[in-house]
């Protein structure tokens, strides 16, 4: 394999696939990004199995040459190195050459690198995803959508299932679904695809806090395929298979209250900032409790203590109230976690008593809805 690329192109191309490269692994090849390079441009593919990300590098587009190849073939080079040889080079264009076993040179400007690479029969073959199910979302709602379901995944692996994100397609609705037993993130939109459908497609929240990285900024379109066991993310040049996860993602719809004995309505910024205050105190318990307590002057009252440190009380004014007089805890981490991704000015929150759900959502749209469960607390 003989041939020389923009060093700004490969670099972008394995900042892409280096999100797959396995970190810890018993398999040595797993931690090389594989390097293709043929007549018509060089790709770059990275796996850890779980996850696979694969690169593509044109040597024309219709404004620039980015690269020839002289002499076509493959290597795997262990990406610790690559990633950072590659950025780091003095030069714009960056040669590449691999000798008997797998020996590559890398040179640019007045450097010369020598790399020990790896034979790429052993690299694992990427799966065959049949383009059956196919479904086109602009790539800034994909990114919103993880964004506003990822956080509320476990992080305990003895329930692998709720350590992804639920997929649903039925009629048009798209919608995202995660939780960890104690909240529940849930986002929906609507896509012009009325033929295709599925469901209890879960992927994990890693994988998905991977692929929002990726996903372009400017308003492109991703394509979402879906498999038996894989789906496949197109990205333009960039290819993105995720494994699913096994298993059935238990229902959550009956959980969820459809009427509330009170009601609130308030500005999503001064919630935030307040209970952002008396969270504080509340991590120096190592609880994250706060408490919310309707006042008789029609506001809220939010506050937290600490043994050590004191204690934190402020009066919110709100929008609207409706109901019953309310005094609830809560765990102050969950709620910033929410209010972090609301994305509405006014937001709705919905109670049925000190040991129901709360229910959290946007105020303007039922796009998103959070659930938290309170805490028991003694006074």
């Amino acid at each position: 394999m003989k041939l020389t690329i923009s060093r700004n192109e490969l670099n972008d191309a394995i900042q892409h696939v280096s999100k797959a490269v396995a970190s810890r692994t018993t398999i040595p090849i797993l931690s090389g990004i594989k390097v293709d390079a043929s007549f018509n441009g060089v790709t770059l593919t990275a796996s850890d199995t779980d996850i696979s990300i694969q690169s593509f590098i044109p040597l024309e587009t219709p404004n620039k040459t980015i690269g020839t190849v002289e002499r076509t073939g493959s290597v795997v080079l262990t990406a610790k190195f690559f990633v950072e040889i590659i950025k780091k080079l003095p030069h714009e264009e960056v040669h590449i050459e691999v000798g008997e076993r797998f020996q590559t040179l890398i040179t640019s400007g007045a450097t010369e690198i020598q790399l020990v690479g790896l034979d790429p029969e052993e690299f694992p073959v990427l799966p065959t995803v049949q383009e059956d199910q196919v479904v086109s979302v602009p790539g800034d709602l994909l990114r919103d959508m993880i964004r506003q379901t990822v956080f509320a995944v476990t992080t305990n692996e003895s329930t692998p299932i709720l350590t992804g994100v639920l997929w649903n397609l039925q009629d048009g609705i798209y919608k995202f679904v995660a939780t960890d037993r104690h909240r529940l993130a849930s986002r929906t939109a609507t896509v012009e695809l009325y033929d295709v459908r599925f469901s209890n497609i879960v992927i994990s929240g890693k994988t998905l806090n991977e692929l929002a990285k990726i996903v372009p900024d400017q308003n492109v379109m991703v394509d979402i395929v879906v498999a038996d066991n894989q789906v496949l993310f197109k990205l333009g040049n960039v290819l993105f298979y995720s494994r699913m996860l096994d298993g059935t993602y238990p229902d959550t719809s009956k959980i969820i209250p459809q009427s509330f004995k009170t009601e609130l309505i308030l500005n999503t910024k001064a919630l935030s900032e307040s209970i952002d205050r008396a969270y504080l105190l509340s991590r120096e318990e190592k609880t994250n409790i706060v408490r919310l307590v309707t006042t008789d002057n029609g506001g809220i009252e939010i506050s937290s203590s600490s043994s050590e440190l004191g204690k934190v009380t402020e009066q919110l004014a709100v929008t609207e109230i409706r109901g019953e007089p309310l005094k609830i805890a809560f765990n102050s981490k969950y709620m910033l976690d929410v209010l972090k991704v609301i994305d509405s000015e006014e937001l709705f929150i919905g109670f049925n008593g000190a040991m129901s759900p709360i229910i959290i959502r946007p105020n303007d749209h039922e796009n998103s809805l959070h659930l938290i469960l309170p805490y028991r607390t003694t006074n």
